[in-house]
């Protein structure tokens, strides 16, 4: 883990009203603002193992889950919303992890 810088803000992601330890996701936005700067993964229950990536693919995976590319993989997961018959055709709002979302730490 010597790659990864001792200095970086953790931003979970969780739901609002969440409580307890988790096991949740974390996110750290490394320096840069270019499609190279690094973002790091981790989960809290295992903070010691770091999935690293890149800002562009990282953009590209949260426009992918907002556009509901990956809902085949909860079909059938106890508590989520089937999306094929949501009667609502609007997206939900969403709020994005990022440097850029409102909640986003100051650099």
């Amino acid at each position: 883990m010597s790659d990864i810088p001792p200095d970086l803000t953790w931003e979970r992601a969780a739901p609002p009203d969440a409580t307890g330890p988790g096991p949740w996701i974390e996110l750290a936005f490394g320096p840069g603002d270019d499609g190279e700067a690094p973002v790091y993964i981790r989960e809290t229950s295992d903070p010691e193992n770091v999935v690293t990536t890149n800002r562009r693919k990282w953009d590209a995976f949260v426009l992918g889950v907002q556009a509901g590319e990956f809902d085949h993989f909860v079909e059938g997961v106890e508590g989520v919303e089937d999306v094929e018959d949501a009667t609502d055709p609007t997206p939900p709002e969403t709020t994005g992890i990022g440097p850029d979302s409102p909640n986003a730490p100051d650099a």
